[in-house]
């Protein structure tokens, strides 16, 4: 039996709870599948290694990208994800922004997408409080990946990440 192919997870956080997140991520899947990388210290290049990929991304303020996310965006056009599968989780305030609640998310989703890659890991919308989010499928009845909010509803952050994580496995039918 062949070795578990890896998963590259990439994350930009400045509050260390996209990070978090990240590492509850890892533990669900197991550590031997995951290589996690903060993208202020990793090039976003390294993700051309990796036909499975996470992403990491909290929405700022009034639907802004977090500063690590915003540095690096111009270098997505850079990365190939042609046919790599990805999935995103994304961090947001639906109380105190309910009206961009994980717009970033959506940003990366769009351009991911149109880098060639291969979606999985849409969340229900069911269950949220919020005004507007650009991370919701054209149908309104999705998130374009898992949808966090560790503000508001943090005691809901661990069965979600479970739940997700074999959705996602399945996906990347790994």
């Amino acid at each position: 039996m062949s070795d578990p192919k890896p998963i590259g997870l990439f994350y930009g956080t400045s509050t260390c709870y996209t990070e978090m997140a990240g590492e509850k991520i890892r533990k669900h899947i197991g550590e031997e599948r995951v290589d996690m990388f903060n993208i202020a210290e990793t090039p976003l290049v390294q993700a051309e290694f990796y036909d499975y990929l996470i992403f990491g991304i909290p929405t700022w303020d009034y639907g802004e990208l977090q500063e690590h996310w915003e540095e690096i965006w111009d270098d997505l056009e850079t990365v190939s994800f042609a046919g790599r599968k990805f999935a995103i989780y994304g961090l947001g305030d639906q109380v105190g922004y309910p009206e961009w609640f994980l717009d970033a998310m959506g940003y990366l989703h769009a351009k991911l997408v149109h880098r060639g890659g291969i979606p999985c890991g849409y969340w229900p919308r069911a269950g949220y409080e919020f005004e507007a989010s650009k991370a919701l499928t054209s149908d309104g009845e999705w998130f374009v990946g898992l949808a966090l909010d560790e503000e508001n509803e943090f005691q809901l952050s661990e069965t979600r990440i479970q739940q997700w994580c074999a959705q996602i496995l399945r996906e990347f039918e790994l």
